[in-house]
C-alpha cells in the first residue's frame, strides 16, 4: 500500500481540529499551486471493464450525479463507429455468461449490442485427446421441447461489446461525465494540502497527456477522489498503489482465429442448438476450443506451446485449415508428426490429415470441420495467471485484468472482469446512498471482500485444470483424470451443480 502523510490518514475528529490544532497547516505548500479538477470518480483503462463501470454508473439513479472520468489511449472514436461484414468477425471474442448478459442489460447496455453478431450456445462438449474420456453439458436437455433452451454462454466480439457500452453512456447525456480518449497518463503522484482550498494529500493526482493521434487536449491535472484501475496486467494504477501481485507465465500462447465451418452432418435439435467444442491435447501443451459463432462461424482458441504456436501461425491457410481439423480428429501420434512437416509444403498437411483420418475411429461429439479462415485473423497471445494482493487502497480499486488474470480454458476472464465492476458499482451506489465517502478505505473493502476469494477460486481452479491435463502419457494422474470426467459424466446431480456454476 502506498505511503500516505498523517493528514490522508483517516481520523475522527472535524476537519479544522485536524488541521488547525493537531496538525498545523503545511507552510511548504505554495499559494500558486493550482487546484487540479476534481472528479469523484476517475477510470483508466477504456475496455469492457471500465466502459461497464461507467456505464453501470451513469445508469443508476443513486450515481448519476457523481462527476465521473475515463482515460484511454486508443481512438474510442473509432470504436464508436467500428462496423464489419456480415460473414467477418473479429479475432477477440468472449463467452459471457447469463449473469453477465444480465448485468448488461440492467445497465441498459444489452440493448445497444448488435445481436445479429451474437451467437448462444446450450451445450458443451469435452474431452480427453490422450484417454478418450469425454463429459458433455447439454443445457437443452434442462428444459422442455416447449421452452426456450437454456443457455451456457453468448458468445459476442468485444469490439461490439465496447461499442455497445460506449452507446449506452451517450445516450445517458453528457453533464458530469468526461471521456479522454486518446490520452495517456503520464503520472500518477498524491495531492497537496492546498492553503485555503481543499487537503488533497490522499487524493491521486493524475498528469495527462494527449497521444500523437488526439484532436485535443486534455486538462494537464486532474484528481480522483476514487481511482479505479481497469488499465490491464500492467496496470500503471496498480503500481502507484504499490499493490503487488502473485503469479507466474504458463510458457504456453493462445493461438486465436476466426473460421467458416461445414453444415453439420445432423441438423441439430431442437433448431438452433449451437455447441461449443474443447478437446484437451497434453502431448502438446493445452486444449483446443471451437467456439460458436453466427452463420456457420466459429472463433478457435488453442493453448499451446510457443514452438508450436509459431508453427501455427507460419501455416498457409489450408495447412492452418488441415491442423485444427486434425487436431480435433488425430491422435496425440498423429498431431506430432504433422507439427513436424514442412510448413511452406502445398498439401503435405491436407494429404496426411485425409490418409490418416482414414485409419482413426472418429468419436460422434467431433465438430464439423473447418472449411476456411478469416483472412490476417490468425494471432497468439501468452498465457499467465496474475492475482493481486490487494484490489483496494486508499481512494484505489482495481478491476478486471489489472485485478487478475487466468488461463482462458474455461472463458471467464471477461466474466470476472465485469463481476468486479458490478460489486465495485453497488459499493459506490451504497456508499453514496449512506453518505459516506466513496474513497475511504472502509468503503471499497467492501468491494475488495467480495471479489478476491471468488476470483481467487476459480483463477485457482483453471490453474490445476491446466496443469492436470498437461500431464502426457499413461500415468496414474492420466489415468485419474479419466476416470473423473467418466465418474462426473454419470452422475446428474454433480453434472447439474457444475452447470450451474459455469452460468455464473
Amino acid at each position: 500500500m502506498r505511503p500516505l502523510t498523517r493528514s490522508a490518514l483517516r481520523s475522527y475528529v472535524c476537519p479544522s481540529c485536524r488541521r488547525g490544532i493537531l496538525f498545523p497547516r503545511r507552510q511548504f505548500a505554495s499559494a500558486s499551486s493550482k487546484v487540479p479538477e476534481i472528479y469523484d470518480v476517475v477510470c483508466v483503462g477504456g475496455g469492457p471493464a471500465g466502459l461497464g463501470l461507467l456505464a453501470a454508473l451513469r445508469a443508476s439513479p443513486v450515481t448519476a450525479k457523481l462527476k465521473v472520468a475515463l482515460i484511454e489511449a486508443q481512438d474510442l472514436d473509432k470504436a464508436r463507429t467500428w462496423s464489419s461484414g456480415p460473414a467477418e468477425y473479429s479475432n477477440r471474442v468472449s463467452s459471457l455468461t447469463p449473469s453477465s448478459v444480465s448485468f448488461l442489460d440492467r445497465i441498459g447496455a444489452w440493448q445497444h449490442v448488435d445481436s445479429s453478431r451474437t451467437q448462444q450456445y446450450q451445450e458443451m462438449q469435452v474431452w480427453d485427446g490422450e484417454t478418450g474420456s469425454k463429459i458433455s453439458f447439454d443445457w437443452s436437455a434442462e428444459t422442455s421441447p416447449f421452452e426456450t433452451p437454456r443457455t451456457i454462454a453468448t458468445m459476442t466480439e468485444n469490439a461490439n461489446l465496447v461499442r455497445a457500452l460506449l452507446s449506452r453512456i451517450s445516450s445517458l447525456g453528457d453533464d458530469g461525465v468526461s471521456i479522454f480518449s486518446n490520452t495517456t497518463v503520464s503520472s500518477i503522484d498524491n495531492g497537496v494540502d492546498h492553503p485555503d482550498g481543499p487537503d488533497m494529500s490522499a487524493w491521486p493526482v493524475l498528469s495527462l497527456s494527449p497521444t500523437a493521434a488526439a484532436t485535443s487536449s486534455p486538462p494537464a491535472n486532474i484528481a480522483a477522489r476514487l481511482l479505479v484501475g481497469a488499465d490491464g496486467i500492467n496496470s500503471p494504477v496498480r503500481s502507484f498503489a504499490q499493490i503487488t501481485t502473485d503469479g507466474w507465465d504458463y510458457n504456453r500462447h493462445g493461438v486465436v482465429a476466426t473460421l467458416a465451418l461445414a453444415e453439420p452432418e445432423n441438423p441439430p435439435f431442437p433448431i438452433g442448438k449451437a455447441t461449443a467444442y474443447q478437446r484437451f491435447l497434453p502431448s502438446l501443451g493445452g486444449p483446443i476450443a471451437l467456439l460458436p459463432l453466427p452463420n456457420n462461424h466459429a472463433t478457435l482458441v488453442w493453448s499451446t506451446t510457443i514452438e508450436n504456436a509459431a508453427y501455427l501461425k507460419s501455416l498457409p491457410p489450408k495447412a492452418f485449415i488441415a491442423m485444427v481439423n486434425a487436431a480435433f480428429r488425430l491422435s496425440m501420434t498423429d498431431l506430432k508428426y504433422m507439427l513436424n512437416l514442412n510448413p511452406s509444403s502445398s498439401s503435405g498437411h491436407e494429404d496426411e490429415l485425409s490418409w490418416r483420418v482414414q485409419h482413426t475411429p472418429q468419436p460422434h461429439h467431433i465438430p464439423p470441420s473447418v472449411t476456411a479462415v478469416q483472412d490476417r485473423s490468425v494471432a497468439s497471445f501468452p498465457l499467465r495467471f496474475r492475482h493481486a494482493s490487494s484490489y483496494v487502497s486508499p481512494r484505489i480499486a482495481l478491476v478486471g485484468d489489472a485485478a487478475h488474470v487466468i488461463h482462458p480454458l474455461a472463458g471467464q476472464g471477461l466474466n470476472l472482469g465485469l463481476g468486479d465492476v458490478a460489486s465495485l458499482a453497488g459499493t459506490i451506489e451504497y456508499a453514496v446512498t449512506h453518505g459516506m465517502d466513496i474513497g475511504d478505505l472502509l468503503t471499497v473493502e467492501r468491494y475488495s471482500s467480495e471479489r478476491w476469494a471468488v476470483n481467487a477460486k476459480v483463477g485457482g481452479v483453471c490453474d490445476i485444470l491446466h496443469k492436470l491435463y498437461n500431464v502426457p502419457g499413461q500415468s496414474p494422474i492420466t489415468w485419474g483424470r479419466s476416470l473423473g470426467l467418466k465418474v462426473v459424466d454419470q452422475l446428474p446431480f454433480v453434472k447439474g451443480f457444475l452447470m450451474n456454476q459455469a452460468q455464473g
